[in-house]
């Protein structure tokens, strides 16, 4: 298995919470649990790996929005419209994961590159 590159896809998502705000134990933990699970994941389908930082990446929005927590929120859109949250493109994650807001139609960045 190629731990670098899941080592890079956990780094990213960690720059990608940092950069709003949220790199927080308990979201810190819930990425490593997204971590651990897609290791497993990539383990009994190496062919996933290029899936796997878009996975975990969604993984990690998932288990932060069962906690009512919203990541990461759109900053594109006017501040005047609804609340939303960016979403990961393609919808299985990879190659080359971007967040995208859905609202606008548009790519914000990277993953690992959210401002």
């Amino acid at each position: 298995m190629d731990d670098a590159t899941l080592l890079a896809a956990r780094a990213a998502i960690l720059a990608d919470l940092r950069a709003r705000g949220l790199a927080d134990a308990e979201a810190v933990s819930m990425l490593e649990e997204a971590m651990s699970q897609r290791r497993w994941w990539v383990g009994q389908w190496p062919d996933g790996l290029t899936y796997a930082a878009g996975l975990v990446a969604q993984d990690v929005q998932d288990a932060l929005l069962d906690a009512g927590r919203r990541w990461p929120e759109c900053r594109l859109c006017d501040a005047d419209g609804p609340l939303h949250t960016l979403a990961i493109e393609p919808d299985l994650g990879g190659p080359d994961p971007v967040w995208v807001c859905e609202e606008a139609g548009a790519e914000v960045a990277a993953l690992g590159e959210l401002g």
